[in-house]
């Protein structure tokens, strides 16, 4: 992970579970920082130098995976083995994004509070 943040390589973590290392977080919050004028991610313990070229995949072999919302709203969830209504859902709710970010910013702040 730290050399594909480094060099500005994909990564793919594969066959996760429904909860994921905390570890990962400052890497799905894309927490950069700027130090010496060049930017950097803290990971774990050391600051490592982000490449703007760094991507990092997630995959699972569940069925029907239920992540927490706090896992969703960090990172962009693709189900591969949608139904047509499934495909609907997702649908309407990327047309709210980008017709009424108001709502879906509403959306995602009650679903965190659901959780709770």
């Amino acid at each position: 992970l730290e050399s594909g943040i480094r060099e500005g390589n994909p990564i793919l973590l594969e066959n996760v579970e429904e909860v994921l290392d905390p570890a990962l977080e400052p890497v799905l919050l894309k927490q950069i920082f700027k130090r010496g004028g060049q930017w950097v991610l803290r990971l774990g313990s050391e600051d490592v130098p982000y490449n703007d070229d760094f991507r990092f995949y997630i995959t699972t072999k569940l069925a029907n995976p239920h992540y927490l919302p706090e896992i969703c709203i960090k990172v962009t969830v693709i189900n591969f083995t949608v139904t047509l209504g499934g495909l609907e859902d997702q649908l309407v709710v990327d047309v709210v994004a980008n017709e009424r970010p108001d709502l879906a910013e509403l959306r995602a702040s009650l679903a965190v509070r659901m959780s709770r």
